[in-house]
């Protein structure tokens, strides 16, 4: 009995293996035999400690890599330094200041009397006007009728007898007339002692401007100065140059208005 089960069970194997596989359905794994757990031995703590730190050097650990990406954003903070463009911020500012010292000088000739009408004359004649004082020029219209003679209208003719009074008070010496509702000024000739004083005063005003644009060039190049520090020595050489052609511009504008009010005074 048992010799016949065993070849039955061998001629069954036998066809087995000679019959296709896809035709049987079976399909054969490979055997793998299961890994042997190896046995890890324990490390010490202080080889721990040395092969953490020796990973950390190879790799790069995150405590690193922050100092170091802290260390390259400070260099990057050393190494990119705006530097400050003060030229244009000095020269305006000096510009400005020369320029308002030669709107004053325009001022104060202007109030300069000469021996020519003129509309402008009158301007700095301050007029009060209901319960202020104001220039004349806001109150009224000054125009030219000829060389010797001038008109001053009031916006409000109630206010003529208030213009007459302050024309009169003025340093000028003028006494204007009334003309229905204006006024009528003449211009008397001046003398030789009068063309003399004003002469002297156009000096004056002359040198105080010029005392006013060499202050104004002089705080622009002490801004220069302190700002030496932070610019190149060739742009400071150049704005320092820009700055005296500037001086000059504005002392020459001064020399040629109390040239030309000189002349005015003189052949009035």
């Amino acid at each position: 009995m048992a010799t016949c089960l065993r070849r039955a069970l061998t001629a069954r194997s036998l066809r087995l293996l000679r019959a296709p596989r896809q035709s049987c359905g079976i399909s054969y794994l490979t055997y793998i035999p299961p890994r042997k757990e190896e046995k890890r031995t324990p490390i010490p703590a202080g080889d721990r400690k040395v092969s953490i730190a020796r990973r950390e050097l190879s790799l790069g650990s995150p405590r690193s890599f922050a100092k170091g990406r802290k260390s390259r954003d400070e260099d990057d903070g050393d190494a990119v330094q705006v530097v400050p463009d003060v030229g244009p911020t000095v020269k305006s500012t000096a510009n400005s200041l020369m320029d308002s010292a030669i709107v004053a000088l325009s001022r104060e000739l202007a109030k300069l009397r000469t021996g020519r009408a003129s509309s402008g004359m009158l301007d700095h004649i301050m007029v009060e006007s209901n319960g202020a004082k104001m220039p004349l020029s806001r109150v009224a219209v000054v125009s030219v009728l000829d060389s010797k003679t001038l008109s001053v209208t009031p916006y409000n003719p109630d206010a003529l007898k208030t213009l007459e009074s302050a024309i009169v008070s003025s340093p000028l010496g003028l006494n204007p007339t009334v003309d229905g509702q204006r006024l009528i000024v003449a211009i008397p000739p001046l003398t030789k002692e009068n063309v003399q004083a004003l002469c002297k005063v156009v000096a004056r005003s002359a040198e105080d401007v010029k005392q006013s644009i060499r202050r104004a060039r002089q705080k622009a190049l002490d801004s220069i100065k302190k700002a030496s520090s932070s610019i190149p020595k060739d742009d400071v050489k150049r704005l320092e140059k820009e700055i005296e052609e500037i001086t000059k511009r504005f002392i020459k504008s001064a020399d040629d208005l109390c040239k030309a009010k000189e002349k005015e005074i003189t052949n009035g």
